[in-house]
């Protein structure tokens, strides 16, 4: 929604997770209603039917892979588009409440993913203590706060808003972890190209054609679009039956990019266009742009051959 930001805005909740501490990066996110949702359905059906403008949900993590129940619920129901993209270092903490030193640990609430993604760090610190499942990071900040367990690993955020005290922080085995996280809206115009914009798609391809896979990405690749990323998700239909979601460097409005979308509705039985939106950058100066195309495969040179085209058409 160029130029209209959004002012109602839902997230995965509870309160106290990596999503809101994600959301809460976005500016106008910041300063808008936020509300937490209990599923990612729940929060992607309120931007559906107009209850909330926008939704964050988490859609890849570098450790655990693509988030499943996002990308099938990206396609089910009316079409949602991504509008900007947040990446997240996972930064878990290890919080307790107020006068609780590391050698009266027992027990350690935790969310099962923050827990294997803490299992070094807790064998080597706390191996006598016991590591308790809980919902969600938020709900293990909630347990240590009140004193249902000794300590809690949690997000940041989460041991900010129970007052607890954080006795070591960047606790995880993996200390590059990162989540991305989708900022979804209904359809519109998508916003302006930056020059370094990410276009996302799912692709459902003829399963009676042999070879539509790779007719699929010849699309993306004779015109120099390079593919970030490609995951498969069943469609529900039938054993054997796949969409395939891309990430694509470039924007709708590239002119490769659009022979590209072009081609992909030709050989493919759908195509539902998730979205055109910046690539998430940490700062300013960063230097890893996005990867350029093959000699001839630019977007100037595709505005080279149709302005040659044109020439020969008009006469």
């Amino acid at each position: 929604m160029p130029g209209t930001p959004p002012t109602r805005y839902v997230y995965l909740g509870p309160e106290g997770t990596f999503a809101e501490q994600a959301l809460r990066t976005i500016p106008a996110a910041e300063r808008g209603q936020r509300t937490p949702a209990r599923s990612v359905g729940e929060a992607l059906d309120a931007v559906r039917s107009g209850d909330a403008d926008a939704a964050l949900v988490p859609l890849e993590n570098s450790i655990g892979g693509g988030v499943g129940v996002t990308l099938d619920e990206m396609v089910a129901g009316a079409p949602l588009v991504i509008t900007r993209e947040v990446v997240l270092p996972v930064e878990f903490v290890l919080a307790t409440r107020h006068g609780v030193a590391r050698a009266d640990i027992r027990s350690v609430a935790a969310h099962p993913q923050a827990s294997t993604q803490c299992r070094g760090w807790l064998r080597d610190n706390l191996p006598d203590a016991v590591v308790v499942d809980v919902l969600s990071n938020a709900a293990a900040a909630r347990s240590a706060a009140t004193g249902e367990h000794d300590a809690a690993i949690c997000a940041p955020i989460g041991a900010s808003q129970q007052r607890l005290s954080v006795l070591a922080d960047k606790i995880a085995d993996h200390g590059d972890a990162v989540t991305r996280f989708a900022l979804v809206s209904r359809p519109g115009t998508p916003p302006p190209a930056t020059g370094d914009d990410r276009t996302s798609l799912a692709v459902y391809i003829a399963h009676d054609r042999v070879g539509a896979l790779l007719a699929v990405l010849m699309e993306l690749a004779v015109r120099g679009v390079n593919l970030t990323r490609i995951e498969s998700r069943p469609t529900g239909e039938a054993l054997g039956r796949y969409a395939f979601f891309l990430d694509c460097t470039g924007h709708v409005a590239d002119d490769r990019m659009g022979e590209a979308l072009r081609g992909l509705r030709r050989v493919s039985a759908e195509v539902r266009f998730l979205g055109s939106y910046p690539r998430h950058r940490w700062t300013d100066s960063e230097s890893d742009g996005p990867v350029p195309a093959p000699p001839g495969q630019s977007d100037v040179d595709y505005t080279d051959a149709a302005a040659w085209l044109d020439r020969i058409r008009r006469g």
